[in-house]
Parts: C-alpha cells; structure tokens; sequence
C-alpha cells in the first residue's frame, strides 16, 4: 500500500525513541543479556538460533578491531549459557571494503574460537560489490574449517547458480557445504539481479533443487509460504534427511508459520540481532518490507 511506503520513507527520519516502538519487535535488545534471553525463549520453543551482531560497513579499521573482540567475547557468554545456536557475521563489520587482508584476519580469529566449542560461523553475503571477495574468504576458511564456516546465498543475483556450481570442489559427502539460501535484500540493478516476485521465487527453487541434488546442507530462509510449501515438495521428492537441512527465519517475522513448519516436523533455526547498532537494521527492514510500517502504527495504540 501507498500508504505503507509513505511511512517507510519517514520512520529513518524520526527520533529513535520513536522507532524503537517498532524495533522492538524485531530485534533481541541492545546487550548480549537480551540476545541471550531471547535465545533461552527460542530454544524453549523448540527453535535453534544464530546470533548476530548488528553493524555493517564500517569506515575504519579501528571499528573492525572492536567488532571481533566483541564477537569472541558473545561466543563466550553464548556457549557459557548453554544456548542451542550458532553465529552470523557481516564481514564489511570488520573492514572488507578497507582492508581485505585484515578483515580475513579478524573473521578467522571468529571462526576459530567458535571452533573451539564445535560450533559454527555463518558468513552473510552483502551487497554485489562484496560477492566476489566474501566467497574468497569463505573459500579461505573452508579449507582450514570444514566444519565450523558457511556462506549466504542470494536466489536473486543472475549469478548465484554458478557460484553454487563453482564452489562444488569445497564439498564432499564427508564434509558438506553449508549455505544458507535466501531471496536476497539488497537493490541491485536488473543487469545482475531478478526483479520480479515470481522470478526470485522460481530460481530459489532451482537453487535448492540443485544443492539437494548435490547433497549439499541447505538453511532455508524465508517467510513466504509459497517458498516454504516448495521446498516441502523437494525435501519429499528428494527425500533429504532431517540433518540435511533447516528452515531460517528473522525474529520476530511471521510467527503462524514458523509454528507450522515446526509442527510439521521440520527444524528451525531463528536469526536474532541484537546491539547499539539497531537504527539502521531497522531502517533497513523497513526499505525491504514496507508493510511492516503498519506495525509501528498499532504499537502506539495498543501498548502492553
């Protein structure tokens, strides 16, 4: 609606306070207590969880410092309460646009401690200009981490099917990739990236089809029922086993059928972001989904 989009475009420009009322919702907090309470309720629920740090292109390395020493410090606070999850990172947090090297550098750190605990760190695929360099990182750790690293996909770049495709020597029926597949949020223009609704859904479904083929580890991450009942079809068709793949979903979105696809049977995984950095994630969500506004709008009304 119209409507929705006009109050999209004004929310970044209102006193954060005011956004918070919608944030809230959709965020786990500003501390790693609140990330960890929410996690305790999720795991409760019957839901894993990855943990996210919010925060994304920095402009100086000194920022990226920070952000690693506080990632290693949530893996410690996270595997100290007995959470069920793993974590999510961006690597333009930790400089990739400034100093490749150094961002390398830092996420490996990331990744070996939560090796240490057994776990897993899930590196997000930003915009176009970072595709390239993120799966050379990836690539990097694979090798080192086997177990412990896995990347983002985006159903709607022209691209991602060949990646898949060229990241096949990464795989074996040992030691599975692992990618998370997702529509993709970034405004790419349409030389590189589908446009239309109907177009991102079918070659989503192309994508999975092809890693279930290949044995590949799938975390299917989306809200859209017609996506959800698609890879229903080709977890049966395929007959992929229960530690073969996940769904994935952000906190807070589309609850009813998160609940339907656990009473199906089907594992969850729940991304939860929390941290000072929560405005601009807000903001975010809102340019992808401006029906969201309306959220904002009930908050103010019916409160408690």
């Amino acid at each position: 609606m119209w409507m929705n989009k006009m109050i999209a475009g004004v929310l970044p420009f209102m006193p954060k306070g005011f956004v918070w009322l919608f944030s809230k919702r959709y965020i786990a907090g500003k501390t790693i207590d609140d990330a960890i309470a929410v996690s305790k309720q999720l795991n409760a629920e019957g839901t894993m969880v990855t943990i996210d740090l919010l925060g994304e292109f920095i402009t100086e390395l000194e920022q990226a410092e920070d952000n690693k020493n506080q990632y290693l410090d949530i893996i410690e606070n996270i595997q100290a309460a007995g959470i069920d999850g793993n974590y999510s990172l961006k690597p333009t947090m930790f400089g990739l646009l400034i100093d490749e090297e150094k961002a390398y550098s830092y996420i490996r750190e990331i990744v070996a401690k939560a090796a240490s605990f057994n776990n897993f760190v899930r590196i997000d695929m930003e915009d176009s200009q970072c595709v390239d360099p993120e799966i050379k990182i990836f690539r990097r750790l694979k090798k080192e981490f086997p177990k412990n690293v896995g990347l983002v996909l985006q159903a709607y770049l022209k691209r991602t099917n060949n990646d898949i495709r060229q990241m096949l020597d990464l795989h074996s029926e040992e030691v599975s990739v692992n990618y998370r597949l997702c529509k993709g949020i970034y405004v790419e223009p349409e030389k590189i990236a589908y446009k239309k609704y109907e177009e991102i859904n079918k070659h989503f479904l192309i994508d999975l089809e092809y890693m279930f083929q290949n044995g590949i580890y799938a975390a299917i991450a989306t809200h859209d029922k017609p996506l959800v009942e698609g890879a229903y079809k080709l977890i049966e068709k395929y007959k992929v086993p229960k530690e073969k793949y996940e769904f994935q979903m952000l906190y807070g979105v589309t609850p009813q059928l998160r609940q339907s696809i656990l009473e199906n049977g089907h594992r969850m995984r729940i991304y939860v972001p929390y941290g000072e950095q929560w405005f601009a994630y807000s903001t975010r969500r809102l340019k992808e989904n401006p029906a969201m506004a309306f959220d904002i709008i009930k908050s103010l009304f019916f409160r408690g």
